[in-house]
């Protein structure tokens, strides 16, 4: 899954694909290194984050999903976002994903409308919103905690009428880098909701922190090597930036795995 964030301030990319031809020509690469899903969001989620309006999320959004499928017309395309409206509009346009960061805590509506389409839907976990999820973040058991999340929200999603479901344990999404590194560690035990796990750590502050690196380009390698090791746990969508790395990795990986 390649990240296009048509956005002013996302932590890694912010203002590069703000321009409709700009974020094509990016689409388009990335679908050459590899990807097979493009994530579109035009909210910023990254911590302290202020929240946009949905004139200005469809704004930013809608015309780059309409040109880039219309251009890649075999790609499948996800909506990355909180709002009702939003996404409407986007699986109108022919996005078939909506990407949930609250994992159907914000409004429940979203999940309505993704079952009115038959769209696949992303439960994230998540606690406290963008703008103040990282002041405290507090679990009694972070990977427990996490899986009672999942059941509460599949069993919600069943309810609403959602038939293809995947789950992310939202790395850095009101987790400190100890509570993160958990997740990761026993990213297996959330294979018993038999339902796909996507994992998206791509570039995110808690390599910078292990690395001691602060500028997001630099933690490829870092980013590799987490994806891989969730790999190896069993998840099956990787959420990147560097998707030719990602893809390289994937390769490696499936090769590996052939031979067992």
């Amino acid at each position: 899954m390649g990240i296009i964030n048509a956005t002013p301030d996302s932590f890694s990319d912010g203002g590069k694909f703000l321009d409709i031809s700009k974020a094509i020509q990016h689409i388009s690469l990335m679908k050459e290194q590899g990807a097979t899903i493009i994530d579109i969001g035009g909210e910023s989620t990254r911590p302290g984050s202020e929240p946009v309006n949905d004139l200005e999320e469809l704004k930013r959004v809608i015309p780059i999903l309409e040109e880039a499928i219309t251009a890649f017309p075999t790609l499948v395309y996800s909506i990355d976002t909180t709002k009702v409206e939003v996404a409407r509009q986007a699986l109108q346009a022919g996005a078939s994903i909506v990407n949930d960061v609250s994992g159907l805590q914000k409004d429940e509506m979203l999940g309505v409308v993704a079952a009115e389409f038959d769209a696949s839907y992303v439960i994230m976990h998540s606690q406290g919103n963008p703008k103040t999820m990282q002041e405290n973040p507090s679990y009694n058991d972070v990977v427990g905690d996490v899986a009672a999340f999942f059941e509460r929200q599949i069993t919600l999603a069943k309810k609403i009428g959602i038939r293809n479901i995947v789950l992310d344990p939202g790395i850095g999404f009101g987790k400190t880098v100890e509570q993160n590194l958990k997740l990761l560690a026993h990213l297996d035990k959330f294979m018993k909701f038999g339902f796909p796990l996507l994992v998206g750590a791509s570039r995110k502050s808690m390599i910078g922190e292990i690395l001691n690196e602060p500028t997001p380009e630099n933690r490829i390698i870092g980013t590799v090597a987490v994806h891989y090791d969730a790999l190896t746990k069993g998840a099956r969508i990787l959420r990147v930036h560097d998707v030719k790395q990602a893809s390289d990795s994937i390769r490696i990986f499936n090769a590996i795995k052939s031979q067992r």
